[in-house]
């Protein structure tokens, strides 16, 4: 992956990444701006009161850092000293401490005091002026350093949830991908978050089993083991690749019948044959359900060897030595048939907040990438005991 992509991808999924690995440069705000510090030009104000926030309710939105974001137990994640924000006036600057036992980072967090609410501060606040769309582009380029062939616009602001902030759109477009995210400006117009606002009265794993389908998906195991895996994924994408030999080398054959895997389609738009190998991947179930994972181990295995010109013969010769009829896996490939399954894998991983890849869901609970294959044996094996 080129390292522009990776730039105009750097913001999709940095809330993701900054809690497990790389909170490091990007996470933690720069010593000089803090979210709640005044510049020297503005007059000095009665201290405010030191917020007050339970031990129950810090522990609680620990828990639900940790199934939101896919934190991996082992883990530990610190709550950290709250203050007053100057970003809006019912919201507390506040932080995590991330401990995976060999680095530690700081995430600057902006809670709600009554708790309802939570923000990820991105690198910093966005402090402006003028609440225009140009300022928001300049201070934003600015802030992240985006490369000037990186096109930034900012609108759409509506209301948010939650009264203090309304809620826009960040696009970064550097005309091969296009990435939206999610912004918040305060009410005061002076104060931009690079943030999704996260309802904290929502619990991350009910809503994925609500939202969630497994009927009619490929599927590996039985529909009654205790523990059901879900699996979004990309087929162009190298973690990707190592996961799924990991789930078919060492999960399966160690848990058997007491887990089911549900595969999910979820091709990033800046792979250039994903999501064409997506289609004739559930090509493959429609037509023979049972080629459907032999097929998908193939390309994840031909990673290195496919590309955007031999791809269409490489598939269907796949196709063939799995068992598929080259002809009719051909057709359905070129009419894309298959592509309303995908759209639906994609449209409920939007729901959930899936935002890259490989993202699993056990029993709800949400694990990203693969941190450590220690981290899912333990996440399995908790959610075996009903964890």
């Amino acid at each position: 992956m080129s390292e522009k992509n990776d730039k105009v991808r750097f913001l999709a999924t940095i809330l993701m990444l900054a809690l497990v690995h790389v909170i490091g440069a990007y996470g933690q705000l720069p010593a000089s701006h803090p979210p709640n510090q005044m510049s020297p030009s503005q007059p000095k104000k009665p201290a405010a009161p030191v917020p007050v926030l339970s031990e129950a309710k810090r522990n609680s939105i620990l828990k639900y850092i940790r199934d939101r974001f896919g934190v991996p137990d082992n883990v530990k994640l610190t709550f950290g000293d709250l203050h007053p924000s100057a970003v809006a006036p019912d919201f507390n600057d506040a932080s995590v401490n991330v401990d995976d036992g060999k680095t530690q980072h700081t995430q600057q967090l902006l809670v709600s005091r009554d708790g309802h609410f939570l923000m990820l501060v991105t690198v910093a606040v966005v402090e402006l002026h003028q609440d225009t769309p140009a300022e928001m582009v300049q201070r934003i380029q600015e802030v992240f350093k985006t490369p000037a062939t990186v096109k930034v616009s900012v609108g759409g602001f509506k209301p948010s949830l939650s009264p203090d902030f309304k809620q826009g759109t960040l696009t970064m477009d550097d005309g091969k991908a296009k990435q939206d995210r999610t912004v918040l400006l305060a009410r005061d117009g002076k104060h931009l978050v690079v943030s999704d606002l996260y309802n904290l009265t929502v619990d991350p794993r009910q809503q994925a089993l609500r939202t969630i389908t497994v009927h009619d998906e490929p599927t590996v195991g039985p529909a009654n083991a205790p523990v059901t895996i879900v699996e979004y994924a990309d087929l162009q994408c190298p973690t990707c690749a190592r996961m799924h030999d990991f789930l078919e080398t060492k999960l399966v054959p160690h848990y058997g019948n007491k887990i089911r895997i549900v595969f999910k389609e979820y091709p990033l738009p800046m792979h250039d044959w994903s999501f064409t190998a997506a289609i004739a991947d559930q090509c493959a179930f429609e037509i023979n359900p049972s080629t459907y994972v032999p097929l998908r181990s193939a390309i994840f295995r031909s990673q290195q060897l496919i590309n955007i010109t031999n791809l269409r013969d490489t598939l269907l010769s796949y196709g063939e030595q799995v068992g598929l009829d080259r002809v009719q896996l051909a057709g359905c490939l070129d009419s894309k048939a298959s592509l309303p399954r995908i759209q639906r894998d994609m449209a409920e991983a939007k729901r959930i907040e899936v935002t890259s890849t490989p993202t699993l869901f056990i029993n709800g609970r949400m694990m990203v990438g693969l941190p450590s294959e220690d981290a899912y044996y333990q996440a399995i094996d908790e959610a075996m005991k009903g964890k």
